[in-house]
């Protein structure tokens, strides 16, 4: 089939903005509406659910924007793909058909199951479920389904899905789906493509607006280009598709399950405003095993912020602990660093820095009121200024993700259509074997030679993008398209790539100075994804990290001092 099919995204997460899917309907021309709501903390939320009301276990704010937008979709003939079934998408298909009688509505509904794989016996899971991929979805489309969810597909899934169904594609069609799957990353995250969490915000036009919503168009040949509604905020930059391209990436070879794209051949060009092509794509055959996002209840936590105000804090930082310590019981207990105030600061605000002790425990007793009564006894017996951000809650239960692999014989994609049909997805009929991806930063890389520097912040001329895979957290770092010349923007480029080793991040981030790094080269998007293995414990659920999901941390590092060569400035 020619021509490009338009695919929206409404969603980036379970939460995100209740009335995009709206917005979208009404502010331009769709042929598909997808809204990703799942992530690994999400199916652990989810398997909460479950264990209070067995038929919940779906998110619940795609029903409410189906309530508010169906006859709308069904209206301008746009249909609406998401991952919100979670761990039950049986029941919320049903759930919009029940929906859709009460509006007098009758669309087509199908789902996709099968990504289940609790029965598999992962030792203390809560859930497991494979990461299926987007042909599930084409069947489903390709059948007349006018809403189509889904449990655990990878978010890219959502987008390879309908360019499938749209142009026809087969399942060796390797460089289409490649770059049907880079498409849907840069989309799955809503307004992160548009300028959402974006390092270069300040020229961000449209900044008094809601930032739109993207959309892909993705043609015949698996390129794309990516745009947003008119009118809407924010903007479609190389830079802002570099920053959701780079995001949560690991090494030049993202392994999906229905192609392992090679993400060192991505090209991208500003076409006009607000559109950015996508070209060069390359694929091959997918891996053979699955991925299964695995989440445990790892026990119960809790915590409590002292604020330090003045003078002498690190003293008061020690002199609490001291105090606390003799009653803490928890077989877990962080305390994080403090860092002096400014003197003489101009607010009391100003003048305060936090201290925050964090607990945890297979049992709740001792991070519950044995915990809480200790802090709160102390405060008219501690330090100069006692006082908390809140006072201390009760116990709560944590989890811990793990990642792990199945063989594809033992998932059982399948269809279940509008109609009541099943339909299992055949298996891919070739795979790549595991192999050492290309693109590992050289060690050693060719020396500078001296030059004449200053010492300014790597963000200088540096983007970043950071952001959490299970315990490991990934930055993605790029230089700017800010309008200097090409010889320039590739001497900044070749400056970036020597500057950042693994052996030399524990400098800039002294945090990673005794862990694992991976640094991997892009060369086509002059950027450097960095893997800092271990950083974030066992997930964000379970992390006791000031941000335990690396979203601050690409921020960080570029207000880290480095020395730039003159030239590059």
């Amino acid at each position: 089939m020619s021509g490009v099919v338009r695919i929206g995204n409404c969603s980036g997460f379970y939460g995100d903005r209740l009335s995009a899917m709206r917005e979208m309907l009404e502010g331009g021309e769709l042929d598909v509406l997808t809204g990703d709501y799942l992530a690994e903390l999400t199916m652990l939320i989810l398997g909460r659910d479950q264990m209070k009301d067995a038929s919940l276990g779906y998110a619940r704010t795609f029903v409410r924007q189906v309530e508010d937008c169906l006859g709308l979709a069904l209206e301008k003939g746009v249909r609406l793909v998401a991952n919100a079934g979670g761990l039950n998408p049986t029941g919320l298909a049903d759930k919009v058909r029940e929906v859709a009688r009460g509006l007098g509505l009758d669309p087509q509904v199908a789902h996709v199951e099968g990504d289940d794989v609790r029965a598999l016996s992962f030792d203390g899971a809560l859930t497991a479920n494979a990461y299926l991929g987007g042909l599930g979805i084409a069947a489903a489309l390709r059948a007349g389904a006018d809403v189509v969810v889904t449990g655990r597909v990878t978010d890219a899934s959502l987008v390879v899905g309908p360019a499938v169904a749209h142009h026809g594609w087969d399942a060796t069609a390797y460089d289409a789906l490649a770059g049907a799957v880079v498409a849907g990353h840069v989309i799955e995250c809503g307004a992160q493509a548009t300028g959402g969490n974006f390092s270069g915000f300040l020229d961000l036009p449209r900044r008094d607006l809601p930032l739109g919503f993207p959309v892909a168009e993705v043609a015949a040949d698996g390129s794309s280009v990516i745009t947003k509604h008119s009118g809407t905020g924010g903007a479609v930059t190389v830079d802002t598709v570099t920053a959701q391209l780079v995001y949560e990436i690991q090494s030049t070879r993202y392994l999906g399950p229905d192609v392992t794209v090679h993400l060192d051949s991505v090209r991208l060009e500003q076409q006009d405003e607000d559109r950015v092509a996508i070209s060069g794509v390359v694929g091959e055959a997918p891996p053979e095993r699955l991925k299964v996002c695995v989440n445990e209840l790892g026990g119960w936590r809790n915590g409590v912020e002292l604020v330090l105000t003045g003078l002498d804090v690190e003293a008061k930082a020690a002199w609490v602990r001291e105090q606390l310590t003799p009653r803490l019981a928890a077989e877990e207990v962080v305390w994080s660093e403090v860092t002096p105030p400014p003197a003489d600061a101009a607010t009391e605000e100003a003048a305060s820095t936090l201290l925050r002790c964090t607990v945890k425990d297979p049992s709740p007793d001792p991070v519950g009121r044995v915990f809480t009564s200790a802090v709160v006894e102390l405060a008219l017996a501690s330090y100069p200024g006692f006082t908390m951000t809140a006072p201390p809650g009760p116990a709560t239960p944590y989890g811990v993700y793990r990642a792990e692999l199945v063989d594809r014989a033992d998932v059982t994609h399948t269809v279940v259509h509008a109609d009541g049909r099943r339909e299992v997805v055949p298996d891919p009929v070739a795979f790549t074997p595991p192999t050492e991806a290309p693109g590992a930063r050289p060690s050693p890389y060719p020396g500078r030679p001296d030059v004449l520097t200053r010492r300014m912040p790597l963000g200088t001329f540096v983007h970043a993008r950071s952001g959490d895979k299970g315990g490991d957290a990934n930055i993605g770092l790029w230089v700017a398209h800010d309008g200097v010349d090409r010889a320039t923007y590739d001497a900044r480029v070749q400056w970036l790539f020597k500057m950042v080793s693994p052996r030399g991040i524990g400098t800039l981030l002294p945090e990673a100075a005794d862990l694992d790094v991976e640094v991997w080269l892009l060369p086509h998007l002059g950027a450097v994804n960095l893997v800092v293995h271990g950083l974030l414990g066992q997930g964000v659920a379970a992390s006791t990290r000031f941000d335990p999901q690396a979203k601050g941390l690409g921020e960080w590092l570029r207000s880290r001092t480095v020395s730039i060569e003159k030239s590059l400035l």
